[in-house]
């Protein structure tokens, strides 16, 4: 099924006209819970990675209590706890864990340290996500004419200089080259935390357009803006009483702003604008050669939230969060998003990253 993302509740267009000359697009991938195979672009899934080919492993010391890779929660129990309290809170008319499955989560949940030859091995990468060009509109070519973008990440926290950052690993290649695919890569025996283990999704891509976040736009704009967003504050504060009741999800102008319903989408998405709204914006240049980076991919823990029900697909406007929220149960920080930048001068520069 693909997945619409519905009209906007105001055109941002007719009331500010200068956005005109900043619009983008941007890929909504809309991953769902599925059965990808390695042909596939997918969240999860088994990627296509030569049979011949020595699979990604973490290859930084984990000397930090917090992060080190000796002990851990089980990929295979992760995946279970999360079917036992999907099919839980799904269940009617009592909703919920009985007594014998919180028993069995308990255990599920419980901390495991690895065996001696993997404590003393390398650390396999999980495969985070795989993205073909020809199923991404905003996807850009890799270095040699690439079409598939492969991610992979450590399923530890301890990275970098504080200790704490993650490590991310992307591989562009040509799908074509690829003869005999791996069918059983190595996997990491246990996980520093359960966001890093995705559940196999299928995408839907949705290409629409986006703008720039507003502290990126002229000053002039950005004050414009931020007049209006006040006046419809107070316009939605006098009639608070009227509206008792009523959703609270964008879609009515009152409820509208710039930084929720009209710029950025929630969720994964290839290409577009980055939003910045954990941190001041700063400059994302390119470390070979200096040149202006642009979003390559938006790693999201959730599709909408709260602010941002207003992208909810309509195939999806009566599905319980729950149930369509977070799909992929990656977590990415506190439940924020993982932007990651390319260069456009050479897609074989290094790639950066951060968390919003």
């Amino acid at each position: 099924m693909s997945r619409t993302t519905p009209p906007r509740p105001l055109d941002v267009e007719a009331l500010f006209p200068e956005l005109a000359a900043h619009r983008g697009t941007t890929t909504r991938l809309h991953p769902r819970p599925g059965r990808p195979d390695a042909t596939d672009s997918s969240v999860g899934g088994p990627l296509l990675w030569p049979a011949d080919e020595a699979w990604p492993v973490c290859t930084e010391p984990h000397s930090h209590t917090r992060g080190s890779h000796t002990r851990g929660l089980r990929p295979a129990d992760i995946h279970q706890r999360r079917q036992i309290l999907a099919s839980a809170w799904a269940r009617e008319p009592n909703p919920g864990p009985t007594d014998e499955e919180r028993r069995l989560l308990e255990q599920l949940g419980r901390e495991h340290r690895l065996d001696a030859a993997a404590e003393s091995g390398p650390l396999p990468l999980i495969g985070l996500a795989q993205l073909y060009r020809r199923d991404i509109p905003d996807l850009p070519a890799g270095p040699g004419d690439c079409d598939l973008l492969q991610v992979f990440w450590c399923p530890f926290d301890a990275h970098g200089p504080t200790g704490y950052s993650m490590l991310l690993d992307l591989r562009w290649r040509r799908s074509s080259e690829v003869a005999d695919v791996m069918t059983a890569p190595p996997r990491p025996q246990v996980v520093g935390y359960e966001g890093y283990v995705p559940e196999p999704c299928v995408l839907h891509p949705e290409q629409v357009a986006t703008y720039p976040f507003a502290g990126l736009l002229p000053e002039d704009l950005r004050a414009r803006i931020d007049a209006w967003e006040e006046a419809l504050e107070e316009v939605q504060e006098e009639a608070l009483e009227e509206r008792a009741g009523q959703s609270s999800d964008g879609g009515d102008a009152t409820g509208v702003a710039y930084q929720y319903d009209l710029s950025i989408p929630p969720g994964w998405r290839v290409g577009g604008f980055a939003s910045w709204h954990a941190t001041d914006p700063h400059p994302m240049n390119c470390r070979a050669c200096s040149a202006p980076m642009r979003l390559l991919l938006t790693v999201d823990s959730s599709e909408w939230d709260g602010g941002s029900g207003s992208w909810k697909p309509q195939e999806e406007r009566d599905v319980p969060p729950f149930l369509a929220a977070r799909p992929t149960e990656v977590t990415v920080g506190r439940s924020g998003e993982l932007n990651v930048f390319a260069c456009p001068e050479d897609p074989g520069h290094p790639h950066r990253w951060c968390v919003q």
